[in-house]
């Protein structure tokens, strides 16, 4: 896969051409795609020993089925013929995007082809964040992206065409091909399945190198099945007085008191309804529990969590409910044992202890 433009229409496309002085070529100003002509999503593969490529222009959705088609229609339009005695296929990928290694759909993807095919596909992923080291950006992207430098992409057939007849004076030729097919997105691989494939891991980094085999393998579920929710903790448990150092009712207190402040929120409703998102920020202070444990509990993301404690501390400091000091910190050690000497500068996301009452 490889960065290409996937709005059509009369949009701004990077590059420059000669023009008649004065006359611009007008295009639209928002990136906003046009309903009736859709988008674009080129998926492109590069035959290094021949100096070829292949750019399958798909209509739909980026996915791990996507990318397999692709493969399968240059094997079909051109390996095939090109290569007729191959038992092997080598393929380069990114680390990331729809052929990505974590990507849980695209091995069974890759399993199926290689049933159908015959072949052993051995798939090497570049590190992640070296993309650019793959031959097809300097070989293929590259010069596509020039040839049609400056000119707005009005249609799917201008896409194919201009992609079509991009030449270098080194011999490169490309083929291109639009692909009308719907691939639903959602798709959820098991556990079971995963095992069952005919994989073999190399020894060095297993994860980013490995060989699927040509053996039959299950059909991959095009449905989107229904995600099950994270499993969550009973808040009633979370808020007792002994995690919180409050009663329930200095808890609802405070929330309702927050609440006049940090409850408007703009756009999508949060993950998190607000008194979860307080009883989190008073766990947080309370008794140190770090970012990713409170997701865990709580259902939600490490990154959302993040944003939350930091809103809501915000909001703490705003109306004057400050951490407790290090004098009335709870001293930690067995009883009777004179206390560790502070080495370190104390790590205020970690060692704060929230006041609600005061004494």
């Amino acid at each position: 896969m490889f960065p290409l433009p996937d709005l059509v229409g009369e949009f701004k496309n990077n590059g420059r051409q000669w023009r008649p002085t004065g006359e611009p070529v007008p295009v639209n100003v928002h990136d906003f795609a046009d309903p009736q002509l859709g988008k674009a999503v080129p998926c492109g593969i590069y035959d290094l020993a021949a100096d070829t490529g292949w750019v399958n222009v798909g209509t739909d959705h980026d996915t791990a089925a996507f990318a397999v088609e692709s493969i399968r229609r240059w094997w079909h339009g051109q390996g095939q013929a090109a290569y007729p005695q191959a038992a092997r296929l080598l393929i380069t990928a990114d680390a990331g995007g729809s052929n990505g290694y974590r990507t849980r759909a695209w091995k069974p993807e890759l399993a199926q082809l290689a049933a159908e095919t015959g072949l052993t596909i051995t798939v090497c992923h570049l590190p992640p964040g070296t993309s650019k080291w793959n031959k097809i950006e300097h070989r293929l992207v590259s010069h596509i992206t020039m040839n049609w430098r400056g000119r707005p992409l009005t249609s799917h057939e201008v896409i194919v065409q201009s992609i079509a007849a991009t030449t270098t004076r080194t011999g490169l030729r490309v083929s291109a091909a639009l692909d009308t097919n719907i691939y639903p997105t959602g798709v959820r691989i098991g556990e079971a399945e995963m095992a069952a494939l005919p994989l073999t891991r190399h020894a060095f980094h297993g994860d980013w190198n490995y060989a699927l085999h040509p053996q039959p393998c299950p059909a991959v579920p095009m449905a989107r099945d229904p995600q099950t929710p994270a499993p969550r903790w009973d808040q009633a448990l979370l808020s007792d007085p002994v995690l919180t150092g409050m009663s329930r009712q200095q808890l609802d207190v405070l929330t309702r008191t927050l609440a006049l402040d940090g409850n408007v929120r703009r756009g999508r409703p949060p993950r998190l309804a607000f008194p979860e998102q307080v009883l989190a920020t008073v766990l947080h202070l309370r008794v140190a529990l770090a970012t990713e444990p409170l997701a865990v509990l709580f259902g939600s993301s490490r990154t959302a969590m993040h944003r939350t404690l930091l809103k809501n501390r915000k909001l703490l400091e705003a109306h004057g409910i400050p951490p407790r000091d290090d004098a009335t910190r709870r001293p930690r050690g067995p009883p009777g044992s004179s206390p560790r000497p502070n080495r370190r500068a104390p790590q205020q996301d970690q060692d704060d202890v929230l006041m609600i009452c005061k004494p």
